[in-house]
């Protein structure tokens, strides 16, 4: 008899991935099953080690609001300001000719290392008692009364399965494979770090510097404390590493850099680049009978700047209520999983709309006239920082941005270049 894709009542429940959507996913499905009094196991297949900061996570590592409040009111969970770098209060965007510095004046953004963050996730996941497997899943069997994950450890079967591999392209490729999913568009990025002085970092301070080149292959690149050193990374359709050492040495790159602002080429051997991606649309097919995707692995995440951490906690929580109070089946996701995460899907439209209109304006360097009007209009100010810090939907920047005020602002900085 095959066994009901309702609200799952006991059972297993197998969650490939330990990132951040994937123990958010068990450690909210633990606490609720305790709640509701069922009897369900959950295991998470993890194969890369965290503990140790073996593995790089290309991630730059700045998490934004609500995500200290998501952990503990639904998991349970302190944040660990332990491992903070900084504390992000301020964003200075620059274009070729032009920048302005944006003030956080509600609550801050932090720059931690992503590799730790994952690692004390997982450890708590651990310490909670869930069963962590340090293995890869090399392959999916879905029958109509359970799911058969093989993994290069040992086989096991599940009522249900929690996609949480980000961009992993051998998971993306065995759901590909065995199932209506397709995975979502992606922007590639590159990662570097660069360690000034002690002092020179001191001097540097707290404040992101977000650039938005001319060159239509670099969407937009960013300098970011932490600690003791700079994360710098770009991102685009196909950038590479020339592209990045093209960045490097662009003069307000170099204005910004400590000691890199002389007439010296960038000398790429200095530093160790790390590519990874990061989706920009979401994903078709991302849930089916005893399966649901999250987070990056659905292209759940904020359109163009990402904000992938705190959506991929929300949508491992979403998963894991539907999983127990609305089912496991394809219509349930439809129903519920996807309607809790309309937040995010119905901002993706607007948030291309922007990156394709900033594409637009960059390529023609009218950037520019944008940031000289904000200096005098905090309206404008109010929206930029909004667009950069993910503090806020692309649906409301756009209506800030469209406010008569701000457009015969841009229109006289247009006329007047001065």
């Amino acid at each position: 008899m095959v066994r009901s894709l309702g609200p799952l009542q006991s059972g297993h429940v197998v969650i490939i991935g330990g990132g951040p959507g994937g123990t958010a996913c068990a450690l909210a499905l633990q606490r609720m099953v305790a709640e509701l009094g069922r009897e369900i196991r959950i295991t998470v297949v993890e194969g890369k080690q965290f503990v140790g900061e073996m593995h790089y996570n290309q991630c730059v590592g700045v998490l934004s609001p609500p995500l200290p409040e998501l952990l503990w009111n639904h998991l349970g969970v302190k944040f660990p300001y332990e491992l903070y770098r900084n504390a992000i209060s301020q964003y200075v965007i620059h274009t070729a000719l032009e920048q302005i510095t944006l003030t956080d004046k509600t609550q801050h953004s932090i720059a931690l290392r992503r590799v730790q963050y994952d690692a004390f996730m997982l450890e708590t996941v651990k310490n909670r008692g869930i069963t962590v497997i340090p293995a890869r899943a090399m392959d999916l069997e879905f029958h109509d009364e359970h799911v058969v994950v093989y993994t290069d450890n040992s086989p096991f079967e599940a009522d249900v399965i929690v996609g949480a591999f980000g961009m992993d392209d051998g998971s993306s490729a065995m759901f590909n494979r065995l199932t209506p999913y397709r995975p979502p568009h992606a922007l590639s990025s590159i990662v570097t770090k660069y360690h000034p002085s002690p002092e020179d970092m001191k001097t540097f301070g707290t404040s992101i510097h977000a650039f938005l080149p001319a060159n239509p292959k670099i969407e937009f690149g960013g300098v970011t404390p932490k600690g003791n050193h700079l994360t710098i990374n770009i991102a685009g359709s196909d950038v590479d590493a020339d592209l990045m050492i093209a960045f490097l040495n662009q003069s307000e790159v170099r204005a910004v850099l400590p000691n890199f602002n002389g007439d010296i080429e960038f000398d790429p051997l200095e530093l160790q680049f790390y590519k990874g991606r990061f989706p920009r649309s979401l994903a078709r097919g991302y849930y089916g009978d005893r399966f649901v995707l999250v987070g990056d692995a659905a292209g759940l995440v904020r359109a163009f700047k990402g904000k992938g951490v705190t959506s991929a906690v929300l949508t491992g929580i979403r998963a894991a209520e539907t999983i127990l109070k609305y089912g496991i089946s394809e219509q349930a996701f439809y129903n519920h999983y996807c309607s809790l995460n309309k937040d995010i899907t119905q901002d993706l439209p607007y948030g291309q709309v922007m990156r394709h209109f900033t594409i637009f304006l960059a390529h023609y360097r009218l950037l520019d006239p944008v940031l000289r009007a904000a200096k005098h209009n905090p309206q404008l100010q109010s929206a930029l920082f909004d667009a950069v810090s993910a503090h806020a939907p692309y649906r409301q920047v756009i209506q800030q941005s469209l406010h008569p005020g701000i457009i015969l602002a841009v229109l006289k900085a247009m006329i007047n270049k001065k």
